[in-house]
């Protein structure tokens, strides 16, 4: 296997890790604030077809991108009503809510299906840093999307561990009662955390009908969601961890296709199943190496404040 050869399926595993490093860094901030939501997918489908439907009506990629965010927004802020609010349990309403944005994104894209893209977020290279031999090609020569995620991935770490903001996230999933006797709105600040979640989760079901496979298709974030939510965990929620966990899934999933190509005989429902075997094993071993510590596990999380037990 020749270096260019190598440095194609890197740049791919890029773009193919792109919606899980979405969705994976929102993820990370409601995890943080203590609400654990297991509703991406749900979120991510319905991003993908509102994406979708409004880039085909309009013929604006940012109008679809925007949308998108509005409503993965207004889903996190759903799911922050019910786990917050009523206290309902996280899982279950994370659960419902994945079912319900699968069944939702279908009904809305019946009348998009087989629909050819008017519009798509193409390459574009970064001038000088796109001609850095090897790092260039897999880095800089990608569409746009990709390049707001590493600004993404630095600003979401400079929020967690150099701001105030980011201080009173994590301490709300940390010690809320802490929080809340400093003067803090917890309600507030997990509110708030939940819905930019679930905006990251809109805008990576957008990546996915805008970029990495401009149409619309039926549960075509294709358990992408729950990977992201896996990859927190491996990340002991980090956003640095984070991109190397989902650009991991890329490659291999990138590796897959690219080995089809080739003509290598292998089943192909094996190479599909690599990916997911893969973040699988990688749970595993983060689990078991944590089993004995809670290694970055926000100690609230999953818990409901109860600001009467403070």
């Amino acid at each position: 296997m020749t270096l260019a050869y190598i440095v194609a399926i890197l740049a791919a595993g890029v773009v193919a890790g792109t919606p899980i490093l979405y969705a994976s860094l929102g993820e990370v901030i409601a995890e943080r604030s203590g609400v654990m939501n297991l509703g991406v997918e749900g979120m991510m489908l319905v991003g993908a077809v509102t994406a979708f439907s409004v880039c085909t009506s309009t013929g604006s990629l940012w109008l679809g991108l925007l949308v998108a965010i509005i409503v993965g927004g207004l889903m996190g802020l759903l799911h922050a009503l019910l786990t917050i609010t009523f206290r309902a349990n996280q899982v279950a309403c994370g659960v419902a809510l994945t079912i319900f944005g699968t069944g939702l994104s279908a009904y809305l894209g019946k009348s998009f299906v087989g629909v050819p893209s008017v519009a798509s977020f193409g390459t574009v290279a970064v001038p000088v840093l796109s001609q850095i031999p090897v790092v260039g090609k897999i880095l800089f020569q990608q569409d746009l999307m990709v390049y707001i995620s590493y600004i993404l991935v630095i600003a979401v770490a400079f929020l967690l561990y150099r701001s105030k903001a980011g201080l009173l996230v994590r301490a709300a999933g940390e010690n809320p009662s802490a929080v809340d006797a400093q003067g803090h709105n917890v309600f507030l600040v997990r509110y708030a955390c939940v819905a930019i979640g679930g905006m990251f989760a809109g805008a990576a079901g957008a990546y996915l009908s805008l970029a990495f496979s401009p149409s619309w298709t039926e549960n075509m974030s294709s358990g992408r969601g729950w990977i992201a939510i896996a990859l927190v965990i491996f990340a002991v929620w980090d956003p640095g961890r984070a991109l190397v966990g989902a650009y991991l899934f890329g490659i291999i999933n990138s590796l897959g296709l690219h080995l089809q190509a080739l003509g290598v005989m292998i089943p192909s429902y094996f190479l599909q199943m690599l990916p997911y075997a893969f973040t699988l094993v990688v749970l595993i071993l983060t689990t078991a190496q944590t089993r004995h510590r809670r290694a970055g596990t926000p100690a609230a999380l999953g818990v409901p404040y109860i600001r009467e037990e403070r």
